[in-house]
C-alpha cells in the first residue's frame, strides 16, 4: 500500500529511504535521486551565504523536470524545496498535484536543468530568455535572484551523474527503481 503525500508517515518514510540510500551510496550520486536530494538538502541548510541572501524569502520552489525517456524520465519529476527565511525546511520528490501548487514553479526540459546544474546556464537568465518556465510572482523571484542563483550554484557542488550519461543498462534500472518510488511514495 502507498504512503499518502503530506501525511507523518510519508515523510518519516521519505526521510528513511534518504538516509538509508545516502549511507550505502558513495559519490557521485544520480540526479534526483533521494542520495543526491538529501545530499542538496544537507548542503542548503548548512550555506550561511544562501542564509544571507534568503533572509526575507519564503515559500516552495518547485524545480519541475520534463519527462524525457530517452534518459529514463517516462514522467515530469518534482522536487520541491520548503524555503523559510534563509532555512531550508526539506527537499523532496513530490507528486505532480503537490509540485503544481508550488509557490513558485519552474518548469524545463531535463537538458536545461543539467544545464542549470552544471553551471552553463544561469537560473535567472534562463528564465528571461524563456528556457525555463516560471510560476510565480516574478517580483519576489527577482529580488532573490542571487538566491536562486545561489540554490543552483550548491546543485553544482554535488559529485553527480546525470541520466544523459549512464548507460541504457544503468538507464533502464534507474527507470525500475523510479517506478518503484513512485508508487511506493504516490509520485
Amino acid at each position: 500500500m502507498p504512503y499518502v503525500y503530506t501525511t507523518t508517515e510519508w515523510e518519516e518514510a521519505f526521510s528513511q529511504l534518504m538516509e538509508d540510500m545516502l549511507a550505502v551510496e558513495k559519490e557521485p550520486y544520480i540526479m534526483g535521486t533521494p542520495s543526491w536530494i538529501l545530499s542538496y538538502e544537507r548542503l542548503i541548510q548548512g550555506d550561511p551565504l544562501y542564509k544571507e541572501l534568503a533572509r526575507g524569502w519564503e515559500g516552495t520552489v518547485v524545480i519541475h523536470i520534463l519527462s524525457d525517456p530517452r534518459v529514463g524520465l517516462d514522467e515530469d519529476m518534482y522536487m520541491l524545496i520548503d524555503l523559510w527565511h534563509g532555512d531550508c525546511r526539506s527537499v523532496r520528490l513530490v507528486p505532480r498535484e503537490a509540485g503544481e501548487k508550488g509557490d513558485y514553479v519552474l518548469t524545463g526540459e531535463y537538458d536545461r536543468w543539467k544545464q542549470v546544474m552544471t553551471g552553463e546556464l544561469d537560473v535567472t537568465k534562463g528564465m528571461m530568455q524563456g528556457k525555463i518556465r516560471l510560476k510565480g510572482h516574478l517580483p519576489t523571484i527577482v529580488r532573490y535572484a542571487k538566491a536562486a542563483t545561489r540554490l543552483a550554484e550548491l546543485a553544482r557542488e554535488i559529485d553527480t551523474v546525470f541520466l544523459d550519461q549512464m548507460t541504457q543498462e544503468e538507464i533502464d534500472t534507474f527507470r525500475l527503481w523510479v517506478r518503484a518510488i513512485r508508487e511506493e511514495f504516490g509520485l
